[in-house]
């Protein structure tokens, strides 16, 4: 019986092996290929630099300015995750109370509603009205464009409780705090995930949008600001910065996922 478990541990660490191979070579892969293609596309159309430089201008434009991009970087990711987390701190107790209550649900959601279908762009000149041009208005449109996924998926996920663990805490005599706190809660951290990943990659597009608007560092004002210049080479090297922002980000609550939830089925990146 011990050969028989030696097998069959070696085979599951192969195939672990197997897999955390493909879930690195196949994105590097297919990035090469788009590289490739991108490369291709340029000297085939003939396009002129100031219009879409080459993959080998971006890597010189980020290596001329490896000194200016990353504090432009490091600007944009603390008001990515400043307004990210922001929106978690107000969100999530926001779900919990429409999850429990009717009247908040009937009152709040609308409101919801209506708030996340006005467009983010149209709301920035006013925040920086209202805030001027430091950070903050960058960190509420971030906290605003990233707020209602955390909302509705916490509160799904919150709706979407199966009866049979309710009951059993009930069979319990666990309080509606404990209830809460062991059964329903972490029941519905799936579904939270899922609009933690949704807000995050929304989050970064939040703070670009705001950099636009009023801005005199971030990765936006760069793009921006190169545009102005006719420096497009400097314009791709943020946007790949962002690009690896986003990605970075995004792994990082699939990380803080699989370590809280490990029991979850995970069917995704």
């Amino acid at each position: 019986m011990s050969d028989i478990a030696e097998l069959e541990a070696l085979a599951a660490a192969r195939r672990r092996g197997r897999t955390v191979a493909a879930d690195w070579l196949l994105p590097l892969l297919t990035l090469v290929a788009l590289v490739g293609a991108w490369w291709l596309a340029k000297i085939v159309f003939g396009w002129e630099k100031f219009i879409v430089p080459s993959p080998a201008d971006v890597g010189d434009a980020l290596w001329q300015n490896r000194s200016l991009l990353p504090r432009q970087f490091w600007t944009t990711l603390v008001e990515t995750l400043q307004g990210f987390f922001l929106a978690i701190a107000v969100g999530v107790p926001l779900a919990v109370g429409i999850a429990y209550s009717r009247l908040l649900e009937r009152t709040i959601y609308p409101v919801l509603l209506a708030v996340n279908a006005v467009p983010k762009v149209a709301i920035a000149p006013i925040l920086v009205i209202w805030f001027g041009f430091g950070q903050w208005p960058k960190v509420v449109m971030v906290f605003l464009i990233s707020f209602f996924p955390i909302v509705l998926s916490t509160a799904t996920g919150l709706a979407a409780t199966p009866p049979e663990l309710v009951e059993l805490a009930r069979s319990l005599s666990a309080s509606r705090s404990q209830a809460f706190v062991k059964v329903r809660f972490p029941a519905a951290l799936p579904h939270v995930f899922v609009g933690l990943k949704v807000a995050i990659s929304l989050a970064v597009i939040g703070a670009v949008i705001g950099e636009f608007v009023g801005a005199s560092r971030g990765l936006g004002y760069i793009i921006i600001a190169s545009g102005g210049n006719a420096n497009t080479s400097l314009a791709f090297a943020a946007i790949v910065l962002l690009a690896a922002m986003s990605i970075g980000l995004f792994y990082a609550i699939v990380a803080v996922e699989r370590m809280l939830i490990p029991w979850a089925r995970y069917e995704g990146p």
